[in-house]
């Protein structure tokens, strides 16, 4: 059965941390280890108080750690010297830690205000410290500031304001968009189902990075995942039957875990619906801010007052460090993931005493003071453990003797300066953009059905449906050519065909004269010039007719303009005193003029009429080169036949 914790002003914890490692009283003769760095504290500030307590810190991707104090902010070295500090004029939140904004700056929380600090502008004359969001942006009293984030790949700061809603700004101070608990939408009304007066966020902003997703719960047990591009609710799921307070931490994986610390109790959910994948219960936690840690390996990790390290896998796997109860052992605060992203801090405490006491379905814890306490570093998914420091003397001693004396500091602090102080580190370091990376790879794609219930159903279905399309499509189309029919029947449609096929004949038989004039031309060297004439008569008839189907009587796969006889061709060709016709073949392009010259013409005449068509072709073609004969000189014969002379010229082509 799992340890359960009531968190409640009234349950007393006794805690008392060891004076080396808790309290540092601060001697006026450390002053002069401020003065080399600016706004560093006055003698004057310093002299009034006798100690500083540092609250939340932040561990910088520098290997420094940023943490407030009252009104002024400082960066501490791994060592425990102060690198620099700087006033503000405000008081810092002591529950909210300081926040990553990219681009070396820093947002931290300060009297319900943002504030924006530049690192880079310590020492010089332009001003480190902004004024990020405050009251200047309300026209009443603000809000308290509930919590705040920042998405480095949506350059976009987002900030909780209690009973006001959730503001989403750019880097630069310009608002993008806000939202409320609750949001109409088609007249249906999403958020703050049960009671929707007194209704708000409860919870710092949580983003996941891999989803671009927001995720934040209100007064009434719901949780809301929001898109981080504009005020719009991707589910909401009724968590109220574990209670209203929960801790929710991203995954980047496609889990979102959410733990109970009143119960113990830890759910996995689907980032992408909000259904609950898995739930397991743990040992009581020490505080109702207490913050588990997902490393690169999906893996999350508690510490419990029980002594025992709980770790989980995305799948709900449970690892338990040690595997033997420590007597009186305890761990109080939330570990620590080192530079890799793989491996995880813990601090854990051995106490002279412990005492359960139960309650109903709670139990409380109460120790006496500690005695020793062990640092460990660990692998989750593993289990390897790389680091275990049961004497941190050494480090303890040099803390004390570091800018550290002049603060009291906690056990959690004390974590984080072990944590930057291993060097170098067991593990090695990777940048942010890298562990992100590696943690978001692990997100399946899913598949998602557009159908459910019966499959056998669905595919007779879809057959029925596909038979049914099919029938309608071919009587879809019978429909057209029957009404095309119609339409052409009321067009005199028989008149036009008969006599389209009256042409296509008569087409036919000039093809078949043509055919046998060309061959006896070809074949006898006398023709006669009658002859000669009726085939281009009928040369003209025939493309007359070819004319008429291809335009008024075409059904439109008429063409004729294109086509090329193979067969021989007799063409006419005219001149004032010749007339010439001319016979090609189909393979080697050999061509037969002959010209027909009258009586007057004389000799004189009929040579330059030869040298008028003496043509000489000395080009190549695509296929080979084409040779002229001219045989005007060496004239095969001549036949005079009554007023009549014909002369024959051949040019024959060779491919």
């Amino acid at each position: 059965m799992a340890f359960l914790v009531q968190i409640h002003s009234t349950v007393i914890i006794l805690l008392l941390i060891v004076p080396l490692t808790s309290v540092a009283f601060y001697n006026s003769k450390y002053l002069h280890k401020f003065s080399p760095f600016p706004h560093s504290f006055s003698a004057d500030v310093a002299s009034k108080r006798t100690s500083y307590r540092l609250y939340k810190n932040l561990i910088g991707d520098d290997g420094r750690i940023y943490v407030c104090s009252d009104k002024n902010f400082f960066s501490f070295e791994s060592n425990g010297s102060i690198a620099w500090t700087v006033h503000l004029n405000y008081t810092c939140n002591s529950n909210i830690a300081p926040i990553n904004g990219g681009s070396k700056k820093i947002y931290l929380v300060a009297e319900n205000r943002v504030l924006k600090i530049y690192p880079l502008r310590i020492g010089t004359s332009e001003a480190a410290v902004e004024l990020f969001f405050g009251p200047t942006q309300f026209t009443e009293k603000p809000e308290d500031i509930i919590g705040i984030s920042a998405s480095i790949s949506s350059s976009c700061v987002l900030i909780n304001v209690k009973n006001r809603g959730l503001f989403a700004y750019r880097l630069h101070g310009q608002l993008l968009w806000s939202a409320g608990p609750v949001l109409y939408q088609h007249g249906f009304r999403q958020g703050c189902r049960k009671n929707i007066t007194g209704c708000y966020f409860t919870s710092s902003p949580v983003i996941d990075h891999c989803e671009a997703s927001i995720f934040m719960c209100n007064t009434v047990g719901e949780l809301y995942s929001l898109s981080v591009r504009g005020p719009y609710f991707k589910w909401i799921q009724d968590l109220s039957s574990f209670g209203n307070k929960f801790i929710i931490t991203p995954g980047n994986n496609g889990r979102l875990y959410v733990t109970v610390p009143g119960t113990g109790v830890v759910l996995a959910l689907d980032v992408s619906t909000g259904n609950i994948l898995w739930r397991v219960d743990i040992g009581p936690l020490s505080s109702a801010d207490y913050e588990p840690v997902v490393d690169s390996n999906g893996w999350i990790s508690f510490g419990s007052l029980d002594g025992f390290f709980y770790s989980f896998s995305p799948t709900g796997d449970l690892k338990r460090f040690p595997r033997s109860a420590i007597l009186n052992s305890v761990i109080q605060v939330s570990p620590v993931l080192d530079c890799s992203g793989y491996g995880v801090y813990i601090s854990q405490t051995e106490m002279e005493g412990r005492v359960f006491q139960t309650a109903a379905e709670y139990v409380r814890v109460s120790a006496l003071k500690p005695k020793s306490v062990v640092f460990t570093l660990l692998v989750p998914s593993s289990g390897s453990i790389y680091l275990s420091e049961s004497d941190p003397s050494k480090i303890l001693y040099k803390l004390s003797q570091s800018d550290l004396q002049h603060f009291v500091i906690d056990e959690r602090t004390l974590l984080a300066f072990f944590v930057v102080s291993r060097k170098p580190s067991p593990l090695p370091c990777r940048s942010t953009r890298q562990k992100l990376a590696s943690s978001c790879s692990q997100v399946n794609p899913k598949t998602l059905s557009i159908y459910s219930g019966n499959e056998r159903t669905i595919v007779l279905f879809l057959v029925i449906e596909s038979v049914i399309l099919v029938l309608v499509a071919a009587l879809v189309q019978r429909c057209c050519v029957f009404w095309k029919k119609k339409k052409l029947q009321s067009h005199n449609l028989g008149k036009f065909l008969e006599k389209r096929r009256s042409l296509r004949s008569q087409k036919k038989a000039y093809d078949r004269m043509i055919t046998e004039i060309e061959e006896k031309a070809a074949s006898d060297e006398a023709v006669a010039n009658e002859v000669l004439e009726r085939l281009s008569d009928l040369v003209k008839e025939r493309e007359d007719i070819k004319r008429k189907l291809s335009t008024s009587y075409s059904l439109g796969r008429d063409d004729y303009t294109g086509k090329t006889r193979s067969s021989k061709s007799a063409l006419p060709l005219y001149d004032e005193k010749t007339r010439s016709y001319s016979i090609k073949g189909s393979k080697n392009e050999s061509v037969t003029v002959f010209h027909t010259v009258s009586d007057s013409s004389s000799n004189t005449s009929s040579t330059s009429e030869d040298d008028e068509y003496e043509e000489e072709y000395d080009g190549e073609k695509s296929k080979g080169k084409a040779h002229v004969e001219n045989s005007s000189d060496d004239e095969e014969g001549i036949r005079e036949s009554g007023s009549m002379s014909l002369r024959r010229r051949t040019v024959s082509f060779t491919n």
